[in-house]
């Protein structure tokens, strides 16, 4: 009996062994399609539990086949990558808030701001309920929404909507764009260099951002140190084009020193 018992269990663990071989080689499957998966997706699809899901992407990630954020999964990073905008709030959130912290204090009375799309630039927003005695202009839909209820006086400019930052960009924003000049721009990216400059994932966010910079005074970057040294698709700028760079404690040395090479203050946070 304990022998039919140690046969019944072995084949037991072996089959759940290849169920489990089988569901991970799917998930890379819908990794590789989507580059983004999020984890109720994926209890759809492969019929189990939120836990096993977590259990085997905790088991990739060890693996290197993926990065996990909120609520999902991203495929490892690439010259294109740009997880979805909700997602990229989860991502160095505690660097984040303490990068706009230290922005908030650049902001003086009565000046006009621009702010960008990004979830750093969005943490910035979240810090501007009571000043009343400045302009905010955005193309992002989040800031806005941020800034909807009160506070600064607030521009919203106009133009294809790019669902993927929650922000309107491309050829249409010149309309305004053209028409206005700020005191300072508050920007996020993708990528920063010294040879590629500044980068995103879309051209015709690119084109956008490249016009705020034209029409600011000052060029604010907020980056986390994760995007120091990254290139990414479409160039927006030169470094040269950034007063202040402020980031976090995981910039290193070596970056940071090259980056006031090239004229730019660097606020550590």
């Amino acid at each position: 009996m304990s022998t039919l018992n140690h046969d019944s269990s072995d084949t037991i663990s072996a089959e759940a062994k290849d169920l489990a071989v089988s569901r991970i080689e799917k998930m890379r499957r819908i990794l590789k399609e989507r580059r983004i998966v999020r984890v109720d997706e994926l209890t759809g699809e492969l019929g189990v539990s939120a836990a096993t899901v977590r259990r085997d992407l905790l088991h990739m990630e060890h693996r290197g086949e993926l990065r996990r954020v909120h609520g999902g999964a991203v495929a490892p990073e690439s010259r294109l990558d740009e997880p979805l905008f909700d997602d990229k709030t989860s991502i160095a959130a505690t660097e984040k808030h303490h990068i706009a912290e230290a922005a908030l204090g650049l902001i003086r009375p009565k000046d006009s701001i621009f702010l960008d799309g990004g979830s750093t630039i969005l943490a910035l927003a979240a810090l501007l309920h009571d000043r009343t005695d400045i302009t905010v202009v955005t193309n992002s839909l989040r800031v806005a929404a941020e800034l909807a209820g009160g506070g600064p006086a607030l521009i919203v400019i106009g133009g294809e909507l790019r669902r993927l930052s929650q922000t309107f960009v491309g050829p249409l924003t010149r309309f305004t764009l053209d028409s206005i000049h700020v005191d300072r721009a508050f920007m996020g990216t993708i990528g920063i260099t010294a040879e590629a400059g500044l980068t995103t994932t879309d051209p015709r966010e690119a084109y956008t951002k490249s016009l705020i910079m034209e029409h600011a005074q000052e060029v604010i970057l907020l980056a986390d140190s994760s995007k120091v040294g990254k290139v990414s698709f479409a160039r927006f700028g030169a470094l040269g084009k950034v007063g202040t760079l402020i980031t976090d404690k995981g910039l290193a040395e070596g970056a940071a020193r090259e980056l006031r090479k090239q004229g730019i203050k660097t606020v550590i946070v």
